[in-house]
């Protein structure tokens, strides 16, 4: 499937106020749903998690609870699988770096999935204290991108 297919079936929606579409082909599969909240599509892909053993979970469930110990701050997290830019080309600058005061619907990142661009937004004003995923690497569902201390 590819990116015109993609845009095709977004337009479809859009045009017919069609609210989810779910097509599988060769093994991928695509659903692009639009949140009530907003009339913006989203892509949701789908793709078999690595599996993780006992140690793995214990240290994320650590992380976890570390962070949420951590007074306030909230975390971005990736709402896909895809591959996290920092910025909007490699030779521009990142949208936002530590220590930086975002507002709300202010860009964050992009992630990339299936070569879409899907621009991350910030639903809180705050202060950018942790970027812990890495440019250019894969993130997955969920994956903290950005701790926020609300300000």
């Amino acid at each position: 499937m590819n990116f015109k297919e993609i845009r095709q079936m977004v337009n479809l929606m859009n045009e017919n106020d069609i609210m989810e579409i779910e097509v599988e082909r060769e093994g991928t599969k695509v659903k692009i749903k639009k949140s009530y909240a907003e009339a913006q599509p989203q892509v949701i892909t789908q793709q078999v998690q690595p599996r993780r053993d006992a140690q793995q979970l214990a240290q994320e469930e650590d992380q976890t609870k570390s962070v949420a110990a951590s007074s306030n701050r909230i975390e971005v997290k990736s709402p896909m699988v895809g591959t996290f830019y920092r910025a909007p080309s490699p030779d521009a600058a990142p949208y936002v770096d530590i220590g930086q005061v975002i507002e709300v619907g202010q860009v964050l990142c992009i992630v990339e999935a299936m070569k879409l661009m899907n621009e991350i937004k910030s639903e809180v004003r705050g202060k950018i204290v942790e970027i812990p995923a890495e440019n250019t690497h894969p993130v997955e569902f969920g994956q903290v991108l950005f701790t926020v201390e609300p300000v």
